[in-house]
């Protein structure tokens, strides 16, 4: 989608939410999530950002949790939005209103308690099972907060960097979401900041903290800039959520003086 002419290019603030998600209990997981929300919009951020299936954890049973889109959970976070005027862009899981199909999502909220749209995650993560029990999404999904143009992913879409690619230069940040196992926490660090030096735009990354499933989770959330920088004060953790400016006009500079991804799009029209 363009960018509005109209809107505001001004810096972005993005908070991490990164958190321990109860396993299949989103009635703590949202409760625990209410904090990260009054802190984020008591620090003046624009967007909070939490992680994948942010009320279950990484549930492969979505006959009992993946909810509608208007279900409790989207409802209770809707609700929070609104209290604290602030977007939330957070992990469901979600299905149709007729049970047919199931879908790990990433929705984003508005301060108005609108829902602006919904990313369904492209990549299942067979080794789990996922795509059995969800259907993929069909394609990238771009939204605009405040004049800046976000794309978000899921956490093993991470590891396709053709994905990122297909959007990466048209966007201003590209936002992951995930629930990222400790065993392979070093493959996160390194692929996050991939994303952002190969797309020459901000990569802002929310993980969990906590077990959940059997598996154990330490967080990593982070952020970079368009030159793979890391943002000062990312992922230091979860007692309250960091914040990072997001800067178009930063992502545009770089752009400029570095067209690295116009000689990729060059190359990839002959």
């Amino acid at each position: 989608m363009p960018r509005s002419e109209t809107d505001s290019t001004a810096p972005l603030r993005i908070a991490l939410g990164e958190y321990d998600i109860g396993w299949h209990d989103p009635q703590n997981s949202l409760a625990r999530a209410v904090a990260l929300v009054e802190q984020a919009a008591a620090a003046g951020a624009d967007l909070l950002v939490l992680p994948e299936m942010c009320a279950t954890g990484f549930t492969m049973e979505p006959e009992r949790h993946a909810e509608p889109l208007d279900g409790p959970s989207a409802a209770r976070l809707t609700a929070l939005a609104r209290e604290h005027k602030i977007h939330l862009l957070a992990g469901l899981a979600t299905r149709e209103p007729d049970g047919s199909a199931c879908y790990n999502s990433a929705v984003l909220l508005g301060p108005d308690g609108e829902r602006l749209g919904e990313y369904r995650k492209q990549r299942l993560y067979a080794h789990a099972g996922e795509e059995r029990h969800y259907r993929p999404g069909s394609g990238p999904a771009v939204f605009e907060v405040g004049g800046v143009l976000i794309s978000p992913f899921i956490c093993y879409d991470l590891r396709f960097p053709e994905l990122f690619r297909e959007v990466g230069p048209e966007v201003d940040v590209l936002v992951v979401i995930a629930n990222w196992p400790v065993a392979r926490r070093a493959h996160w660090d390194v692929l996050v900041r991939a994303r952002a030096i190969e797309n020459q735009c901000y990569v802002v990354a929310v993980n969990r903290t906590g077990s959940g499933g059997g598996l154990e989770y330490d967080g990593g959330s982070a952020a970079h800039d368009p030159m793979g920088r890391r943002l000062d004060g990312a992922g230091e953790g979860a007692h309250a959520p960091t914040v990072v400016e997001i800067d178009p006009e930063e992502v545009g500079r770089v752009r400029t003086e570095l067209p690295f991804t116009e000689d990729r799009r060059r190359r990839d029209r002959k």
